[in-house]
């Protein structure tokens, strides 16, 4: 079934932040007092669900709206630092201009979204931004309400597992990206309805007919 609403998370899946991640979680550690996070950590807590990493990482609980107050301001101190991947606003202007609605669903303030998705910013018609009490899958909810479309042609596009559980929760379709956050490995471990490990493949999947006429006009031009 073609999809007619992609929903995409912004970091790791649209935005390269994980090295800014990286460079700021123990400073932020030492300031909220939870448990620092050694080179040696990185590869377990990307294999690692979010509850998970809260527990390693020993994270108060009640201090994560604090957290994320906190992130979102190093976050937008950062804009200029956390570039967009490669291919991002190419694969979205393929899917806006073949009638794929594009809404954007992240903890982020939509401010500093708009700024790091910069042009593309304008191809989003939703965005549901800032922290929720009730989590991602009641993001996708409101997007999908907002949109109007039923929920057997959407499909939400992130990195993490909790962008998959979120997913599944509401019964949508669900792609994993492999560039971002978690490890692959625990993304195919939680069977999405995609997995994708290149920037270009989400095109090809969601307007295979598109891209496969794109391609023959660029193979005419060139043989000609």
């Amino acid at each position: 079934m073609p999809y007619a609403l992609a929903i995409f998370d912004l970091d790791g899946t649209l935005a390269d932040s994980f090295p800014w991640f990286l460079r700021t979680i123990n400073d932020v550690a030492d300031r909220f007092g939870f448990r620092r996070v050694a080179d040696e950590d990185v590869e377990g807590l990307r294999h690692a669900s979010t509850r998970e990493i809260l527990a390693r990482l020993e994270v108060p609980l009640w201090k994560l709206p604090a957290i994320a107050r906190h992130a979102r301001r190093l976050k937008a101190e950062a804009a200029s630092e956390i570039p967009l991947f490669a291919g991002v606003e190419a694969m979205l202007r393929t899917l806006a201009e073949n009638g794929v609605q594009l809404a954007l669903v992240t903890s982020d303030s939509e401010a500093n979204a708009r700024e790091k998705l910069g042009d593309a910013g304008a191809l989003f018609t939703h965005f549901d931004c800032a922290a929720s009490l009730f989590g991602k899958a009641a993001k996708f909810r409101r997007v999908i309400r907002r949109a109007g479309v039923p929920p057997g042609q959407v499909i939400a596009i992130g990195d993490e597992v909790r962008d998959i559980e979120a997913a599944r929760a509401i019964g949508i379709a669900c792609g994993a990206v492999c560039w971002g956050y978690a490890a692959p490995a625990a993304l195919r471990a939680l069977g999405p309805d995609h997995v994708f490990e290149r920037m270009d493949e989400i095109a090809w999947t969601l307007c295979p007919g598109a891209v496969a006429r794109m391609s023959e006009a660029t193979s005419g031009n060139v043989s000609g």
